[in-house]
């Protein structure tokens, strides 16, 4: 069905425009002569006030043109009306008019089907974006409380234990007991337990970020990263760099984050580099490494890292891809466009 306001869906002008088409067919027709009949071109107007119209236009019109065909015909010079050629035109009219109004309807419930299920779509995408939404504020939220925990309660609760052995140690070196070089290790070993999940919380625990802050906490990333595994890791970009949101800076930081969290365990890399460049309304975040790069083909299922990247590019409606190096190793690519 034509839209509302087009000029089309006005009855009188599809009347006018079809009886103008009747007129034109009937004058080619009297100007070919009665010997050779336009009575199929006459369907034209009829299948016109039939889809602007209705059936019953397409009645009406059918009749005007089986009219206007033997009017034609007789101003023509033809002997005599063939009255049931002229019974069987208007018959076969008729029938091509319900038939044509029949499909007719049948397509205008096919797109308003269309138009339901559409619209059906665009609310579930809608609401699946708004629960995938939630589900990375909560996991975020959750990912923030389990480091706080892990800060907070057992770093705190393993520092207690460890004055408490050292206490003990102290209190068996005056003695010169045996046991001392074993409260030593005691000791030593509670210390690397606090290291662990001091580390272990500050991967939990990423910062607050803010539209602005993303270079900032993506070189506070690489710094954390070459102090805490011993490597290499540098980050390049460009100062000042905004991105549509908090929402998107924490997902891309993430998306770096888990990068290079990869490349470390899985891909045994010695170097990492992230690079944040923008030109123009692109954005593009790059992590590359110099490990064993990834095979030739991904487990299938992928694994949760990967999955997770996926899915946080896909929050943000950014691409994501992962490509090797020429000269090993892996690079991981986000690119997004921020809008005006």
């Amino acid at each position: 069905m034509p839209r509302s306001g087009t000029l089309l869906s006005s009855r009188p002008f599809v009347f006018g425009l079809s009886i103008s088409l009747i007129g034109l067919i009937g004058y080619l027709d009297y100007e070919t002569g009665y010997e050779a009949s336009l009575l199929l071109f006459y369907l034209l107007p009829v299948a016109l006030a039939i889809w602007y119209g209705n059936v019953w236009f397409g009645l009406t019109f059918s009749i005007l043109s089986v009219s206007a065909s033997v009017i034609s015909d007789v101003a023509s010079g033809s002997p005599r009306v063939q009255y049931w050629n002229v019974g069987m035109a208007l018959a076969a009219y008729i029938i091509f008019t319900l038939l044509f109004s029949k499909l007719r309807i049948l397509l205008l419930e096919l797109d308003q089907r269309v138009r339901d299920r559409t619209a059906a779509l665009q609310r579930e995408i809608a609401e699946r974006e708004r629960l995938d939404q939630e589900i990375a504020e909560v996991a975020d939220r959750e990912r923030r409380r389990l480091g706080q925990n892990l800060h907070d309660s057992l770093g705190q609760h393993l520092t207690g234990t460890a004055l408490a052995a050292q206490v003990l140690r102290e209190k068996l070196a005056a003695r010169s007991a045996r046991e001392v070089p074993d409260a030593d290790k005691v000791v030593r070993y509670l210390e690397e337990g606090i290291d662990v999940t001091r580390n272990l919380a500050r991967g939990f625990f990423s910062p607050e970020l803010d539209a602005d802050g993303l270079s900032v906490a993506l070189q506070g990333l690489a710094a954390n990263f070459t102090e805490r595994f011993g490597i290499n890791c540098v980050f390049q970009g460009e100062d000042g760099v905004r991105v549509k949101d908090s929402t998107t800076a924490t997902q891309l930081y993430h998306i770096a984050q888990e990068a290079a969290m990869n490349a470390i365990k899985h891909a045994e890399a010695r170097r990492i580099d992230i690079q944040l460049r923008s030109n123009g309304r692109r954005l593009e975040l790059l992590v590359a490494d110099d490990g064993i790069g990834f095979p030739s083909e991904l487990p299938h299922p992928p694994g949760l890292g990967l999955r997770l990247m996926t899915h946080g590019a896909s929050l943000i409606g950014a691409k994501f891809a992962i490509d090797r190096n020429r000269n090993g190793g892996t690079t991981v690519i986000c690119k997004l466009t921020r809008p005006h």
